[in-house]
């Protein structure tokens, strides 16, 4: 008996131990409570929101934010509980990042939405990693966000891509075999472009020189004579130009004054109002690849998008690319919480997101590959009688 109650107290002092031990890290029963058992009791899902609120990059970043606002609006439910959504603010700033992303992982979020901004979003992609939170980019389209993390995935296409349906819409849509490519030299994003672009032309003609010059200008420059007069001479219908909006003014308009009638191909950098405003008459005709075009409805999503965004904003409010690429990122997280059937398990909420496939976003049909990239409908506008038109969709293959 005297050994069964020396047991016993051994017994005792160690669950006594255990919790001391357990409770010593908790400033109080309630806290203690919160970290040890409400990661099962929680009544609500928590989707951080890891964006620059605030900083250079505010302006941008609020685009995303309205369409995760809107989508959880539309569907403030995963696994039949409320989605709260939880703001981190990296302060447009890559030393402010890693704070904030550490800072929803305290707050014990499911999945995090954005970060706008390349940088910004590689910052918090070790800190997610390492905790296995996965997150959805809207916008970035910087291969390296999801290259370099399995846990992060983004809602668009990568820069690369749309230099691929760029040359689909040439081929298939105008029916142009040979084009010319103008680009920045030293530039990763126009080389990207280009490269993607120049495979993929010659694959669709079977022709290896379906590309039959490739014209570089420096960072900087302001006159493009050379360049132009090369294109003048050749006669060529088609020149991508995989640059950015002042860049793709400036030359459009040097062109314009030289007479050259080529169609000039950018991308959706040249997705804007001051595009249309600044470029006047001589963009006129040039075409771009584009996140998302409101005027072609892809999805019934997309018109329930476009829907509710009127709804909210006034009919006369033209949703911007970001807005529905915040808005599909949300479902994407929705859809695969759903999924997984956790809000805790990181790991197969990340399986889930990786076998998304012909998800019928606002944005077009979404399949995410094995990095985590989107193969999704690309949207090609031209410039008409000073407004963009829908001319082309490109639409998802695997192994585009």
């Amino acid at each position: 008996m005297a050994q069964k109650r020396k047991r016993r107290i051994a017994l005792l002092c160690s669950v006594v131990v255990l919790l001391m031990s357990l409770l010593g890290g908790c400033a109080t029963f309630e806290n203690f409570q919160q970290g040890f058992f409400t990661k099962k009791t929680e009544e609500v899902v928590r989707f951080g929101v890891y964006q620059p609120l605030s900083g250079a990059d505010k302006e941008a970043a609020a685009l995303e934010v309205k369409g995760i606002e809107l989508a959880h609006k539309l569907f403030p439910q995963a696994l039949g509980k409320q989605v709260e959504l939880i703001y981190a603010d990296n302060k447009s700033d890559v030393f402010a990042a890693e704070a904030a992303a550490k800072e929803l992982v305290e707050k014990r979020v499911a999945l995090v939405l954005g970060s706008y901004g390349n940088a910004l979003s590689l910052v918090g992609s070790d800190v997610f990693k390492e905790e296995k939170i996965p997150a959805i980019a809207a916008t970035c389209t910087n291969p390296l966000v999801t290259s370099s993390s399995d846990f992060y995935f983004r809602a668009c296409f990568v820069d690369s891509f749309q230099g691929n349906a760029a040359a689909k819409f040439v081929n298939e849509s105008l029916g142009v075999t040979q084009a010319i490519v103008m680009k920045q030299t030293d530039n990763d994003y126009a080389s990207a472009m280009s490269q993607m672009f120049s495979d993929k032309l010659v694959a669709l003609t079977g022709d290896p020189n379906a590309i039959i010059n490739t014209l570089e200008f420096k960072k900087g420059d302001t006159d493009y004579s050379a360049q132009l007069d090369a294109i003048s001479a050749s006669g060529v219908p088609i020149v991508y130009l995989p640059c950015t909006e002042e860049e793709g003014i400036t030359i459009l308009k040097q062109a314009k004054e030289k007479g050259i009638t080529a169609t000039f191909v950018g991308t959706d950098k040249w997705d804007t109002e001051n595009f249309l405003k600044k470029g006047g008459q001589a963009v006129e005709g040039a075409a771009f690849t584009t996140l998302f075009d409101a005027e072609s409805s892809l999805t019934e999503m997309s018109q329930l998008f476009l829907e509710s965004y009127q709804k909210e904003y006034g009919v006369e409010e033209k949703p911007e690319s970001a807005v529905a690429l915040g808005f599909d990122a949300y479902l994407l997280a929705v859809n695969a919480l759903n999924n997984a059937g956790t809000a805790l398990n990181g790991e197969a909420i990340r399986d889930q997101l990786f076998k998304t496939k012909e998800f019928q976003g606002a944005t077009g049909s979404i399949s995410l590959n094995l990095t985590g990239d989107p193969v999704k409908s690309v949207v090609i506008e031209a410039v008409e009688n000073g407004a963009f038109v829908h001319k082309y969709t490109a639409e998802p293959t695997w192994g585009q």
